[in-house]
């Protein structure tokens, strides 16, 4: 099993120096992401979990550890993200199955480091 808060961890640090290597593009991403994520029509919890089903069904393992910790960081609750899972399995089908269990693991380890 992964270990998502640790993966979390080490993503951010290599973020930021990636960042220091190409800081127009990381800068553009990270506007980018804040304010995509900015409360609007729909809160910002909801937009994590909208981004959590993507990463399920795209299959990236980075993206879930960031969704899932962002999304319990906006309020979301374990059962949100079981319900957001269940979304991204129809969409996803059998893969998004395995990377649905993936976040969830994710949702288990980052509640036990509360």
């Amino acid at each position: 099993m992964k270990n998502y808060p640790e993966q979390y961890q080490e993503l951010c640090t290599w973020m930021e120096t990636l960042g220091q290597k190409i800081p127009g593009p990381m800068t553009g991403f990270s506007k980018l992401h804040e304010s995509a994520i900015a409360p609007g029509a729909l809160d910002s919890k909801v937009k994590e979990l909208i981004a959590l089903a993507i990463a399920i069904t795209v299959r990236c393992d980075g993206c879930i550890a960031f969704h899932v910790h962002d999304a319990l960081s906006g309020g979301a609750t374990p059962e949100e993200i079981a319900e957001t899972v269940g979304v991204a399995v129809m969409m996803g089908g059998g893969p998004s199955v395995v990377y649905g269990i993936e976040a969830m693991q994710a949702v288990q380890q980052f509640e036990a480091q509360k």
